[in-house]
């Protein structure tokens, strides 16, 4: 007998509705806000996500579906929405019709991760873009964007945590910081962690397994230019004005490489 493949679902009855729920719920909240859907093709030439989502990130490395088909081309199952969605953006001209723009997509991913409790291989992603707009502003109509559709859903004890990655030689040199904080801690590391070392010192800061010295670790804050400071300090304002409770956390950062100042995430 055939079974699915691990790390897969079968949706069907009663979980079918709580599904059309979600997904009515996620439609009506991003209209409500200006978004209009997207829809991409679940497969994407590698060298996407290669470029976009970075040659050293974990997702590249180590947990995309990829396979040549028979054209002799290189193909990924896409495992993320944002780097599609930009490459449809730019191909289809969207770009000379002004911006702001903003998109929504529901759709299926896919990672090669070990699976757990809240993480599957096929998972379905929920995402908002909004082009042309390097403001706070639309970093804090995403965020409370998010806010309103987890509540609107029913969730309630659930903490919005944000920090900024600063700019690209911000982050640059923040990386070195790192590398040279844990050069000093090398041998005591991780298999996984001195591997993130040499490709991506940010993820060090991610690991599960060293949290003490990440804790120790040299602040990003720290090193954040003037001008992404000031876009930080601005989203705040922002978010503290539409009454949206957050938690800044210096050590929340993002491996991606497509990643830029503010970033954030929601703990429940």
């Amino acid at each position: 007998m055939y079974q699915k493949i691990k790390g897969t679902e079968d949706l069907y009855g009663q979980e079918m509705k709580y599904w059309y729920w979600i997904e009515e719920k996620a439609r009506k909240i991003s209209l409500v806000y200006g978004f209009t859907e997207i829809r991409t093709p679940i497969f994407e030439e590698t060298k996407l996500f290669v470029r976009s989502v970075g040659q050293d990130t974990d997702i590249v490395q180590k947990e995309m579906y990829t396979f040549e088909d028979k054209g002799g081309r290189s193909i990924t199952l896409r495992p993320e929405g944002t780097a599609p969605v930009v490459r449809a953006f730019v191909e289809n001209g969207l770009i000379t019709q002004g911006f702001p723009q903003k998109y929504f997509y529901i759709g299926p991913m896919f990672r090669y991760e070990r699976p757990q409790s809240g993480r599957q291989r096929q998972f379905h992603q929920f995402g908002a873009e909004i082009f042309g707009s390097p403001s706070a502003l639309a970093d804090a109509e995403l965020i409370a964007f998010v806010d309103r559709f987890l509540r609107d859903i029913g969730l309630v004890d659930f903490e919005i945590h944000i920090n900024t990655l600063g700019d690209a030689e911000d982050r640059a040199n923040y990386k070195q910081a790192l590398r040279e904080y844990y050069a000093q801690h090398l041998e005591h590391l991780c298999d996984d962690c001195k591997v993130r070392y040499e490709r991506n010192p940010l993820r060090l800061l991610d690991c599960k397994v060293d949290v003490e010295y990440a804790k120790q670790a040299p602040k990003l804050i720290d090193y954040i230019g003037e001008n992404a400071r000031k876009h930080y300090e601005e989203l705040k304002k922002l978010l503290n004005g539409l009454g949206i409770k957050y938690v800044e956390d210096p050590r929340l950062v993002r491996g991606l490489d497509y990643y830029n100042r503010t970033v954030f995430e929601v703990h429940h």
